[in-house]
């Protein structure tokens, strides 16, 4: 199975400091990240390990799902998953952590109720390899078939 590769250069101080994240096995991007933009209610054109770790997460569980869905004898339309990472204080060991994950998944999905796309949703979100390499954060699901 193969390896993905990202790399980060940086310079300077934690506060002052900044750096730029590559990823390396695709070569789709160079992205500009620092810890006072991280902490901010706004990216101000630069993004953060919890984003990279959104991505991660809705596209994983877009491709669990996709398969669940087939694997329960029904077909994926469209799914629209949004993965929103949380980041703050560790109030118990100090520092800072992920403090939880919220998946929100709407698809159009053909030959399943909502009771078996539920099912299927709940499934593939403990499926999900990035959903296993975080099972130390709280991930939740908000699942809604749509007609």
């Amino acid at each position: 199975m193969p390896t993905r590769t990202a790399r980060t250069a940086w310079n300077g101080t934690l506060q002052e400091g900044s750096g730029r994240t590559e990823l390396a096995s695709s070569g789709l991007g160079t992205f500009d990240v620092s810890w006072p933009k991280r902490t901010s209610d706004e990216a101000g054109g630069s993004t953060s390990p919890e984003e990279l770790i959104a991505a991660a997460h809705a596209s994983c569980y877009a491709m669990a799902f996709s398969g669940g869905i087939a694997k329960a004898g029904g077909t994926p339309q469209s799914l629209d998953v949004t993965a929103d990472v949380g980041f703050g204080p560790d109030k118990e060991r100090g520092g800072f952590m992920i403090t939880g994950i919220k998946l929100t998944v709407r698809g159009r999905v053909e030959g399943l109720d909502a009771t078996e796309f539920e099912k299927a949703a709940q499934e593939a979100k403990a499926g999900c390899p990035v959903s296993k390499a975080l099972a130390g954060v709280d991930i939740t699901l908000d699942a809604a078939l749509e007609q």
